[in-house]
């Protein structure tokens, strides 16, 4: 079965290795062309993230850097390897082929020039939320104290995202500042979150939240990482299936996803540890739900819910 996975940190590792790490099978990257393969991912979004220490004036080269290692080493080393850059791309995979799509984790590359947006729109980026955890010049994040919402820059961006026939990332935010996108978006996505009310995590989102989504037809994609999935203790395939669960039974069955997080997280799920090993939570699903239904939750959700 294929799966179309929404957030991957693959870019980040690439860029900090300074090229040392290959794409193609490093052990190192729990997503690598490899794993893609043997996982049975038929595309994979890839986010590009700036660490908020970096400094101001060199965070959108560090950007440009990710997207350098994108277009030589994942792309230009692999030609089975195909740039998403318009959604009916989707459509024309051909067999043996995987599609990357690059999105951004927080606007922080950019400052407050609406151009660099642009050139990065040209360049391929298709999904962005306006912060990572940190507060930026768009938004707060959900690790800012302050818990405010979105600026008028951020409402810019998020207009910009509309025009453009962009995602607009809620994962990250704030509660008031995902109430203030969902208010302005016309294509909202959360990326790789989960169900607050199973794991109490300020990461995670409420069900006020989930129901919002679901009504905007919006798309909520389940995070693997097990901070997010279970409290206590080591979190199972199952316990990931419960937040399924709880956003099905909001009313969000057709509107479920997957949002790995691979690289991006220190700890796994035994038996999801890297990309190769969907096919373990597609058969997990399959114990519990109708095959179409995780048909929905492994691709033909996101395929149905993305811009048109």
């Amino acid at each position: 079965m294929h799966v179309i996975d929404l957030h991957c940190d693959a870019l980040l590792k690439l860029y900090e290795s300074q090229g040392q790490l290959k794409f193609t099978d490093a052990p190192e990257l729990d997503v690598s062309y490899a794993t893609l393969k043997k996982g049975g991912v038929k595309v994979q979004a890839f986010a590009i993230f700036i660490e908020p220490d970096i400094k101001s004036d060199e965070k959108f080269q560090a950007a440009l850097d990710q997207i350098h290692y994108f277009y030589t080493d994942v792309l230009g080393n692999h030609p089975n390897m195909k740039l998403m850059k318009e959604w009916h791309n989707l459509d024309h995979l051909k067999e043996g082929e995987i599609g990357a799509l690059l999105t951004l984790e927080g606007v922080d590359a950019i400052g407050n020039d609406l151009q660099k947006l642009t050139i990065l729109y040209e360049l391929g980026v298709r999904s962005i939320g306006l912060t990572w955890n940190n507060a930026n010049l768009a938004a707060d994040g959900a690790g800012e104290k302050r818990a405010a919402g979105i600026t008028e820059f951020g409402r810019e961006i998020i207009q910009f995202n509309n025009r453009h026939k962009i995602l607009s990332d809620v994962s990250h935010l704030s509660e008031k500042a995902f109430w203030d996108v969902i208010a302005e978006a016309d294509y909202p996505i959360a990326s790789h979150s989960n169900a607050k009310a199973l794991c109490n995590h300020v990461r995670n989102l409420t069900d006020a939240q989930a129901k919002a989504m679901f009504d905007k037809n919006g798309m909520v994609h389940v995070v693997y990482y097990p901070e997010f999935v279970k409290e206590t203790g080591e979190a199972t395939l199952s316990d990931l299936i419960k937040h399924i669960d709880h956003f099905c039974a909001l009313g969000g069955v057709k509107h479920v996803g997957l949002g790995s997080d691979f690289d991006g997280i220190p700890t796994k799920i035994q038996g999801l540890e890297d990309a190769s090993m969907h096919p373990n939570l597609v058969n997990e699903l399959l114990k519990h739900y109708k095959e179409d239904d995780v048909k929905g939750f492994a691709y033909e959700n996101f395929l149905n819910h993305r811009p048109s």
